[in-house]
């Protein structure tokens, strides 16, 4: 699950490829890959409402001894999995139950009981800042970017070999090191930013076309969308959508690579820190996550009634909305608008995301 605040989060570095020595110099090579947008890249995308899950460049070649800086560019791990063969889980369930959660009313919430929702805790060891060498037997994590601008990790790959490593946050996301021997040839610094230029030109063509794509069925709103090379867009699709009373809207993720919720209630997240919505918001920062934001706000399988007045203050949450298989989530959720009125919602993991409902 990715967290990323207003702007990307993360302290972004620039693409800084070193250039590789020639074959026959005894002295290793490093080259920068950047977890996630180039700094130089990101406001173009910001402006497309769009962020890419990806590694820049995707693909890179070194040589045996050669090191790879991971640069933290956005909120991203690199984990090069050894033996292992799929990402790790970034949400995880706890040991500890649920306890003394109600709504505004007064009530318990159904999800008391129910094992406490957090980051995974493997994930809050992070190496940034630190080296380490990498031979594919053993697996290399970087862990989560915390913290202020934290340095890159560098990897010191010891065996020839193809390998692809994952950012744990953003299913889908990966990339490739390939290692050849010290007599074989490895694309020039030039040739490398070459690659990043025509992945970035691609990627940023594709997020122009995201918010005018296909629309989803009628009564249907997709919670972000995502197109080919991780490319998402971070937005609710329709932005306003009006339906009479008595309407039940299906919120569905639409964005493999991201996990999302549809979340209405008492003030806005983005801006207004302590209100309903922006205390849940904020408790999604830290190891152990507010059940209001992660868990849907109404027992699975049952239908919700919205209204100003559900919960005590008009709250429904669809939780977290998520295609990950490694994660506990659901990819959708719906409630039947009965009271009419102008419904604002809001995503509690990207709170600048932002969507109406008008019922009439």
């Amino acid at each position: 699950m990715t967290r990323r605040v207003r702007t990307a989060l993360g302290g972004a570095l620039m693409l800084a490829l070193a250039p590789a020595l020639p074959a026959a110099a005894a002295q290793a090579a490093t080259k920068t890959v950047d977890a996630g947008l180039p700094r130089g890249a990101q406001k173009s995308f910001q402006n497309t409402g769009s962020d890419v899950n990806d590694f820049f460049p995707h693909q890179v070649t070194v040589h045996v001894g050669d090191t790879v800086k991971f640069a933290p560019a956005e909120f991203h791990t690199i984990d090069l999995p050894g033996k292992r063969t799929s990402k790790l889980p970034i949400i995880t369930t706890l040991g500890q139950a649920v306890t003394g959660s109600v709504d505004a009313a007064g009530a318990p919430f159904w999800f008391n009981g129910q094992p406490t929702v957090g980051f995974n805790p493997v994930l809050l060891r992070p190496l940034f800042g630190k080296s380490r060498t990498y031979t594919g037997a053993k697996a290399v994590l970087s862990g989560l970017p915390l913290g202020n601008n934290p340095k890159p990790m560098s990897v010191k790959f010891t065996k020839a070999g193809t390998y692809r490593y994952f950012c744990d946050i953003h299913l889908g996301m990966t990339g490739i090191v390939k290692v050849v021997g010290k007599n074989s040839s490895v694309p020039s610094a030039k040739a490398d930013q070459a690659t990043v230029k025509k992945q970035l030109a691609t990627d940023l063509r594709t997020a122009k076309t995201l918010p005018s794509s296909a629309p989803p069925p009628a009564n249907t709103v997709d919670v972000g969308r995502q197109a080919k090379g991780n490319v998402s867009l971070f937005a609710f699709l329709p932005a306003n959508l009006t339906v009479p009373r008595g309407t039940t809207v299906t919120f569905r993720m639409n964005a493999k690579s991201e996990v999302h919720t549809a979340t209405t209630g008492p003030g806005n997240p983005d801006n207004q820190p302590t209100s309903y919505l922006g205390q849940i918001e904020a408790g999604l920062q830290g190891a152990v996550l507010d059940p209001r934001g992660i868990y849907p706000s109404d027992p699975p399988g049952a239908l919700a009634a919205l209204t100003p007045v559900l919960h005590g203050n008009g709250f429904w949450n669809s939780g977290a909305l998520d295609e990950d298989p490694t994660s506990p989530p659901g990819p959708t959720n719906a409630v039947t608008f009965s009271a009419p009125g102008t419904y604002q919602f809001f995503c509690m993991i990207h709170p600048f995301m932002h969507g109406t409902v008008t019922v009439t």
